[in-house]
């Protein structure tokens, strides 16, 4: 995990949205594993973002099932029939009951509604979430227990978070190197 941190306006979340490509750089390039980023489909596959307010990412028509078998289904990595088995999967892993499926996003919680974005990002199987302020909009206890989630899912699959945040606390918990960030540069990084 590496975490991006800095004052309010100095660029972080625009440099978690350039890396997952919903913004292009004015200049320079992104890799990732020493490669250039690949473009659409494939950096998709690649690289997910969990936002800060997962209410607004999560489309209020569809069941949360559906929501989070999306992008699995788009990436062909099941199959129709294996959608509703992958949903309750994904579920369980961030600690939902299998019923949350038939459930639409109104119907949770601010903390519940993060662990279905998480579960909808984790969906891709990518080697990269973004997790722009993933956890500033919920309370105390209900961060600590995201931040738990997303160290706990790490140990188990070896995914690698880019963290956005302005908490140092957060930060000191769940990072492994922390990079600051002042007025659009990395100014310092380290352990």
């Amino acid at each position: 995990t590496l975490s991006l941190v800095g004052e309010s306006g100095c660029g972080k979340s625009t440099v978690g949205r350039m890396i997952v490509g919903l913004l292009q750089p004015s200049s320079g390039s992104i890799a990732f594993g020493g490669r250039p980023v690949a473009a659409g489909r494939a950096r998709a596959r690649q690289m997910q973002i969990v936002f800060q307010d997962p209410f607004g990412s999560l489309n209020p028509q569809m069941t949360v099932g559906a929501i989070v078998a999306e992008p699995a289904v788009l990436h062909c990595l099941v199959t129709r029939r294996e959608t509703a088995a992958r949903a309750r999967t994904l579920l369980a892993l961030v600690g939902l009951p299998e019923d949350a499926a038939e459930r639409y996003p109104h119907e949770f919680s601010g903390g519940q509604r993060q662990r279905i974005a998480i579960a909808r990002a984790l969906a891709a199987e990518p080697k990269l979430i973004v997790c722009d302020e993933a956890v500033s909009a919920l309370d105390v206890s209900v961060q600590a227990q995201i931040t738990n989630l997303l160290r706990d899912i790490q140990q188990r699959t070896g995914i690698g978070y880019l963290f956005i945040s302005h908490d140092l606390n957060l930060v000191h918990h769940i990072s492994h190197r922390v990079a600051v960030m002042y007025l659009g540069r990395i100014v310092e990084i380290g352990p």
